[in-house]
């Protein structure tokens, strides 16, 4: 008998693993498809956005403005490392040539790592507010650059990646975004001991009127962190936006006024001289109503004017013979008035009932 040995079978490898999303990463242009074009051009100049501008150099971000943000003049002050007459000498110096962060290095205002430090704080703050979502259109200027100068150059996937994860923080906390733009007003609930004394800054300057990027500015913070705390102490319900109620618009088809009432009238049934009781003493057939001796259809008492009706005119000279009116009965002049007419018909169709 014949023994046929199988060779072992080779152990099977595993499969391959998964990829895992890496949620960092920005896909391309999911916030300014324009700016990740210039980005792979390489381009140089600025990028002007209805919040705000980015400049490049060589596709990079070198800098980044926007008026919803205190400049980096404003934050450099507040915090004592720069001094306003320090500023002004090296934008007067060096503005035109844009080197305005190597002057403040070269002669000592600064160290390297300071200007880089606020600069890419500045940058950072100020982008999250140009790279907002609008409908307006952008426009981009070819070779201009910022008096500044370069001074730490960020990539447009890393500004884009830090503007979205800003985005994410805020809704997180508070996700009512009214509170980033409007005036702020302070709730009815009183705020506590256990309020942060940074919070406690930001609540002590809201007063219906200002706005985070006021509050920031008074401050000298950067916006970004004025809307975390704003967002936090709304969460709180310690402030409010202070949104105007929409204004009320008026109906597309207004209703029509109502009839003047006028009491005593021909439709009253309830006042003396109304059609709907003519043997009323006061109504038609009663003396003083239109058919009665006495009334207003009798024709030796004329007919009463209103308190404002304007004189009446002078009765019309007689009527000239014409050809035309040939053959006609001479008219009496009362038949001229329409109102007397009226009451004549209406008392002889009550005296034929």
């Amino acid at each position: 008998m014949t023994m046929v040995t199988t060779p072992p079978t080779p152990p099977t490898p595993p499969p391959p693993a998964l990829p895992v999303r890496d949620r960092t990463r920005i896909p391309a242009g999911a916030l300014s498809p324009m700016l990740v074009r210039l980005a792979a051009e390489r381009a140089t100049g600025v990028l002007i956005r209805e919040r705000g501008a980015l400049y490049l150099a060589d596709g990079q971000v070198v800098h980044a403005e926007s008026p919803d943000t205190p400049g980096l003049d404003l934050l450099l002050g507040a915090h004592g490392v720069l001094d306003a007459e320090g500023w002004h000498e090296a934008f007067a110096q060096a503005g035109e040539r844009g080197r305005v962060g190597r002057y403040l290095v070269d002669r000592g205002r600064l160290t390297t790592g300071a200007l880089e430090l606020c600069h890419l704080g500045a940058l950072y703050d100020a982008a999250y507010f140009v790279l907002e979502p609008s409908s307006a259109p952008a426009r981009f200027r070819y070779g201009a650059a910022h008096w500044l100068g370069p001074v730490h150059p960020v990539s447009v996937a890393a500004v884009e990646r830090e503007t979205l994860r800003r985005r994410a923080l805020l809704h997180r906390i508070w996700p009512d975004p009214a509170a980033d733009e409007a005036p702020l007003a302070r709730t009815s609930r009183p705020a506590g001991p256990s309020v942060p004394p940074r919070q406690a800054a930001v609540l002590h300057l809201v007063d219906g009127r200002r706005t985070a990027s006021d509050i920031s500015r008074a401050l000298g913070r950067p916006a970004f962190h004025t809307l975390v705390d704003v967002h936090r102490l709304a969460a709180a319900g310690l402030l409010a936006p202070d949104v105007p109620p929409p204004p009320v618009l008026p109906p597309a088809h207004p209703a029509p006024p109502p009839l003047p009432d006028h009491p005593g009238g021909l439709g009253d049934p309830d006042h003396p001289g109304g059609l709907s009781d003519p043997d009323h003493p006061g109504g038609l057939g009663g003396p003083g109503g239109l058919g009665g001796p006495g009334g207003p259809g009798d024709p030796g008492d004329p007919v009463p004017a209103a308190p404002d009706a304007p004189p009446a005119p002078p009765p019309s000279a007689p009527r000239e013979w014409s050809p035309a009116h040939a053959g006609e009965p001479p008219r009496d002049p009362a038949e001229a008035d329409p109102h007397i007419t009226l009451l004549r018909r209406l008392r002889a169709a009550l005296e034929a009932l």
